[in-house]
């Protein structure tokens, strides 16, 4: 198994990124007309999140996601193969970019946020630019993926550690010298560690880990997102204002702020939002299942 799929990795990594985004299209639709679980998923997310919009925005955007979830299953080969010069010409611009520059200009390293929007692998690699970025790394479900992912992602330069209790204290090493730390705030976290907190209004086991880290030395923190452009043609990184209670000592207060900079930033470009992933799995006691 290991062995096909670096031959996929490469024959994604060779084609036209135009191309390579038709294909990934092309499987998200697929997904769509042959009514599987993720379109499943992707339609109950929508209802429960914009009950205001009807089924017709709701199917449009269902079906626009699951095409740009494919994109972002085929884009990253491709990106984790075209070297640091190619990656960073591919940006088309910085929406809020004064936002992205006083973190970085503060010397203190910086958090970047960015949820499952967009090209989160074309931002974790563009912001690799600006020094030796950390993330978390959760393993894939196909334990074959694990190896080639790890191998792909290190060899940009990126520097993985575990969702353990080591890898955290290696964030926490890395945030104490000034490092930029990269994080994927709209995970579901494991065990009883999170806290419930409304997104789109309903409640949704939420990180603390962002607070915990970046609030004892108020580490600067940007929330943002890469918007994939059509036809291949690069991306924008559009940055919002980081609200002021993500640092709040209250972790229930804080826990709120990220799911609210979270969805500001969904409402930019629903679309682009992985809606097939089942975000309300967990439930508070007693509240109805949602899948």
């Amino acid at each position: 198994m290991e062995p096909l799929i670096r031959l996929l990795f490469s024959l994604l990594a060779r084609m036209p990124l135009r191309a390579n985004h038709a294909l990934g299209a092309l499987l998200g639709w697929l997904a769509w007309v042959l009514r599987t679980e993720p379109r499943r998923i992707s339609l109950l997310n929508l209802a429960t999140c914009f009950p205001e919009r009807d089924a017709r925005w709701h199917q449009k955007i269902a079906r626009q996601s699951l095409m740009e979830t494919g994109k972002a299953l085929t884009e990253a080969p491709w990106l984790w193969h075209a070297g640091s010069a190619r990656v960073q010409a591919l940006l088309a611009g910085v929406e809020g970019e004064e936002h992205l520059q006083s973190a970085l200009t503060q010397g203190r390293g910086a958090f970047l946020v960015s949820p499952h929007l967009g090209s989160w692998e074309f931002a974790g690699l563009h912001a690799a630019g600006f020094g030796t970025m950390t993330s978390l790394f959760r393993p894939p479900r196909l334990a074959a993926l694990n190896r080639p992912l790890r191998e792909a992602r290190a060899a940009t330069g990126a520097r993985l550690v575990p969702t353990t209790l080591a890898g955290i204290k290696e964030i926490q090493r890395a945030v104490s010298h000034g490092g930029l730390i990269g994080m994927l705030p709209d995970q579901t976290p494991k065990g009883a560690r999170g806290i419930f907190a409304p997104f789109f209004g309903h409640p949704a086991l939420t990180m603390t880990l962002l607070n915990r880290l970046a609030g004892p030395r108020q580490v600067p923190i940007v929330f943002a997102f890469a918007q994939r452009l059509p036809a291949g043609k690069g991306y924008r990184y559009r940055c919002i204002p980081v609200p002021e209670t993500v640092y709040a000592k209250d972790p229930q207060v804080a826990a709120c702020a990220v799911n609210e900079a979270v969805e500001t930033l969904i409402r930019l470009c629903p679309e682009q939002y992985v809606w097939s992933y089942k975000r309300f799995a967990a439930r508070p006691p007693g509240a109805p299942r949602v899948y």
